[in-house]
């Protein structure tokens, strides 16, 4: 393992996902699947997220889009939530799940607006 890329990726998936969801998953990896935590660490947060050629939003706008098409809900509805700790507007976000629709189908389209409609009552209600 890449000590550098790891560390690279630990911070931007914290920034991402938040912290406690971040230490969640690494804190309950096991012999089984700690590996596979590290990978995910190194490459997905290290190597792409940590190239500072694309910035955090447009990644976002990326895994949305990507997700969706492949029917990841569990894994869209993180991105969405990481979509917004990276600065996403409402406005922005219900275009984004307008192209969703159109592009992967309307059934992804009324998962991902079933999904951002939960997100934004969780949120708003935290607010309050």
């Amino acid at each position: 393992m890449d000590k550098q890329r790891f560390e690279k990726g630990l911070a931007a998936r914290k920034a991402v996902l938040g912290e406690e969801y971040v230490e969640r998953s690494l804190h309950a990896a096991d012999d089984f699947n700690r590996e596979f935590q590290e990978l995910v660490t190194e490459y997905c947060w290290g190597a792409a997220w940590g190239d500072d050629t694309l910035d955090y939003r447009q990644r976002s706008l990326l895994n949305l889009g990507m997700i969706a098409a492949l029917n990841r809900m569990h894994e869209w509805e993180l991105h969405f939530r990481g979509a917004i700790n990276n600065g996403l507007t409402r406005e922005e976000l219900k275009q984004i799940l307008l192209q969703i629709a159109i592009y992967c189908g309307i059934p992804a389209g009324v998962e991902c607006f079933r999904i951002a409609k939960k997100v934004w009552a969780e949120l708003d209600a935290e607010a309050s």
